[in-house]
């Protein structure tokens, strides 16, 4: 008896950049100049809240867990 192995397929890279719809856009909902970091006290308040703010402080968060490595 035979036994066959299947391949795994390779999943293809998810692209960041296309999630990022609107650029800019967290930043000046917190009031936070162009240029300047947004701190993580206010990212971790906004993550709180409902809505588009919230969603778009959670992915910040999360990107920015992707940079350490």
């Amino acid at each position: 008896m035979k036994i066959i192995k299947e391949k795994k397929e390779k999943r293809p890279k998810q692209e960041i950049k296309k999630e990022k719809k609107k650029p800019g856009s967290l930043r000046k909902s917190l009031g936070v100049k162009k240029g300047k970091t947004i701190p993580k006290s206010k990212l971790k308040a906004a993550a709180k809240k409902p809505g588009k703010l919230g969603q778009r402080a959670r992915f910040a968060i999360t990107l920015g867990k992707l940079r350490k490595k």
